[in-house]
């Protein structure tokens, strides 16, 4: 090969590096121009499926995606935790955003039903001072039930007071709606665990809502109908879960059969007195 030839070739050589130089500057402009047009990427939550007005809103119908942050709603919620367990307010097609002015918070607006659990229903019960500890409890509270049953006639007539249910949550105190408070939402000194606490002193209200089964709620219209007092509501603490046994149900019988069981460390003989010193 001739110095002409070698030449021509590192000139080729070099217009071809500068041409590959240039067309990859032109596409790094060009790319940050349609960059700073459209904006930057940003983690939206939309509808994984289709919602239907007044349904509640859970984990399993969300999903994210990214888009251009030019196209995001100014009032689009970007984290599902925020949504879940509120309502939609209109119907959300599968892939719409979900934006604040769709989701309703549990409360007036939106009834009651949607807070009963699937397979329940809600039960409203008439209440006094004495049967519901002095109308302390609240929307959300959970209680247990004790029934109070007369049965015979005349001399054979007897009443008990049995415990009828356990764990029962409150659905709503008069019309004030579990949700439908002004609240705070803290963590329990686990860490675990949220704690709700209401802020109002509301102790007006003549009913309560409960959630009940099917065979519960005929069971407790029977004994309101019969007997509106015959109903006793005890506020559990909140992280207090457990189901205890049943018991045997309180009579005339087994009160007066318990008292008369000796209390552990009395020997049923006469005690001396201390105060009297011995041989006094």
């Amino acid at each position: 090969m001739g110095p002409n030839e070698s030449r021509n070739l590192w000139i080729s050589i070099g217009a071809g590096v500068f041409a590959t130089f240039m067309l990859y500057s032109y596409s790094q402009e060009k790319k940050a121009d349609l960059e700073k047009a459209v904006g930057e990427k940003v983690k939206v939550v939309i509808a994984r499926e289709d919602i239907r007005e007044m349904d509640s809103i859970y984990d399993n119908v969300l999903e994210y995606v990214e888009k251009n942050k030019a196209d995001v709603e100014p009032d689009a919620y970007t984290s599902i935790p925020d949504i879940v367990g509120g309502v939609a307010a209109i119907p959300i097609k599968k892939g719409q955003s979900i934006t604040k002015n769709k989701v309703l918070e549990p409360g007036p607006e939106t009834g009651m039903a949607i807070q009963v659990s699937p397979n329940k229903r809600a039960v409203t019960i008439p209440i006094s001072d004495d049967r519901a500890n002095a109308r302390l409890i609240r929307p959300g509270d959970r209680v247990d039930i004790m029934a109070l049953i007369d049965s015979g006639k005349g001399i054979s007539q007897k009443r008990e007071v049995s415990v009828f249910m356990q764990d029962v949550v409150i659905l709503a105190t008069g019309v004030n709606v579990h949700n439908n408070l002004p609240r705070t939402i803290e963590k329990d000194p686990s860490g675990k665990n949220l704690i709700q606490t209401t802020l109002t002193g509301d102790t007006k209200y003549t009913s309560i809502t409960i959630e009940a089964d099917l065979m519960q709620a005929q069971d407790l219209i029977f004994l309101v109908s019969t007997n509106p007092s015959s109903l006793y509501f005890l506020l559990r603490n909140p992280h207090d879960r457990k189901i205890m046994p049943r018991l045997p149900a309180s009579s005339v019988e087994s009160i007066q059969s318990r008292s008369l069981v000796p209390s552990s460390g009395f020997s049923g003989q006469p005690q001396p007195n201390s105060m009297n010193g011995p041989g006094r």
